[in-house]
C-alpha cells in the first residue's frame, strides 16, 4: 500500500489531545504515527512501561488512549504484553473472541535499554506477535534526567555532570536495534521523524502487520533534557539522520537494510550545538570530545554500510 499522508491524516486519532507531555516532546509525536499505521477496523492492546508518557498520558480515569491500555511497572512492560496476546490466542482458540487484536508496547530508553531489558529480551526470544516501540530520549527524563545506558557519550545528566574532572557520561550509547536483531526476530528497524512521516509510518505498519516479535527504536528528542527550544525538534531529528548519528534502517528476517544515506553527510557537531547538554564540548580546549564523537559515528557508519550490503 503506497503511503498517502492525506489519508493517514483522516484516520480516527487513537492517541488524542489533552495529555500534558511537554511542548517540544517527541515521544508523543512518535506515539501518534506509529497508532495511525494500524487499520481503523483493528483494535489494539496498549501496554506502557512506567515513564514520562505514562504518568501524561494516564491518571484514572482520564486516558489520552483510544485503545485498551496498561499500565506496567519499568521491568515487565514486554512480559505484560506477551501475556496479554496469548490470552488472546487462548480466547480465540475457544471462540469467545472474534475481533482482530494488535499488541503494542511503548516505553522510554530507561525502561527499554535498562531496567525493562530483561523482559523484553524474553518477549522477542518467545515469539510472541507483538510490537516494542521504544521512544528513546535516551535518558531518564520522568524522574530527573539521570544517565541510561542509552544516554550518548559526553552528554550532561544529573548523574554525569560536567565539571573539572568529569566530561559528562564516558560510556557510548548501546546500541539496541542491533542488539534486538540479534534475537532472529522478523523485523527491527530504527527511524525518526524527519521532514516527512514516511518511514516511520511504513516501518510501524511493516512491524505492527508482520506476524512475530517485532521491534522499533524510535529516537524522540526531549527539550528538558536536552536543552533545545521547542520548536527544534523536527529539526535535531533531521540532523540526527543528516549526521549519520542516528541511521535510518531496517532488518527483515535477518537482511540489513539502509533506508536512507545523505547526499552529503553533515559533521556530527551540526547535532551536537543546537542542544544545551553538549554545549560542554564546544569550550576552548575540548576540541577533542567532538573529534572522539566524530570518529565514533564515522566508525559506526561505516559497519552499518557494510552490514547492509
Amino acid at each position: 500500500m503506497a503511503y498517502n499522508l492525506k489519508q493517514e491524516l483522516q484516520k480516527p486519532e487513537r492517541f488524542v489531545g489533552g495529555h500534558r507531555l511537554c511542548a517540544g516532546c517527541g515521544a508523543g509525536v512518535a506515539i501518534r504515527g506509529v497508532l495511525r499505521a494500524l487499520d481503523p477496523a483493528d483494535k489494539a492492546v496498549i501496554t506502557n512501561a512506567t515513564g514520562c508518557v505514562e504518568v501524561s498520558t494516564f491518571l484514572y480515569p482520564y486516558t489520552a488512549w483510544t485503545d485498551s491500555y496498561i499500565h506496567c511497572a519499568f521491568e515487565n512492560a514486554a512480559a505484560t504484553c506477551g501475556g496479554v496476546e496469548a490470552a488472546y490466542n487462548v480466547l480465540q482458540r475457544k471462540g469467545k473472541i472474534t475481533d482482530n487484536f494488535k499488541f503494542i508496547t511503548f516505553g522510554g530508553d530507561g525502561g527499554t535499554y535498562d531496567i525493562g531489558f530483561q523482559s523484553l529480551s524474553g518477549a522477542m526470544e518467545r515469539g510472541h506477535d507483538m510490537v516494542y516501540v521504544c521512544y528513546d530520549n535516551e535518558a531518564y527524563m520522568n524522574t530527573g534526567i539521570q544517565r541510561s545506558s542509552a544516554t550518548p557519550r559526553f552528554a550532561s545528566a544529573t548523574t554525569t555532570p560536567v565539571g573539572t574532572v568529569e566530561p559528562g557520561k564516558r560510556q557510548y550509547k548501546k546500541n539496541l536495534t542491533e542488539i534486538i536483531a540479534a534475537h532472529g526476530v522478523p523485523y527491527a528497524a530504527q527511524t525518526t521523524f524527519v521532514s516527512n512521516f514516511r518511514d516511520l509510518h511504513e516501518k510501524s505498519r511493516k512491524a505492527i502487520y508482520t506476524k512475530g516479535p517485532c521491534f522499533l527504536n524510535v529516537l524522540a528528542p526531549c527539550p528538558r533534557g536536552w536543552g533545545y527550544p521547542e520548536e527544534d525538534m523536527a529539526e535535531i531529528c533531521r540532523l540526527a539522520v543528516e549526521t549519520c548519528v542516528w541511521p535510518l534502517y531496517e532488518v527483515v528476517d535477518g537482511v540489513w537494510k539502509l533506508n536512507y544515506i545523505p547526499r552529503s553527510k553533515l559533521p556530527v557537531e551540526d547535532f551536537l550545538r543546537l542542544q544545551g547538554r553538549f554545549k560542554h564540548m564546544f569550550q576552548p580546549g575540548n576540541e577533542w570530545m567532538i573529534a572522539d564523537a566524530q570518529r565514533y559515528v564515522d566508525h559506526q557508519w561505516d559497519v552499518l554500510q557494510a552490514k547492509c550490503q
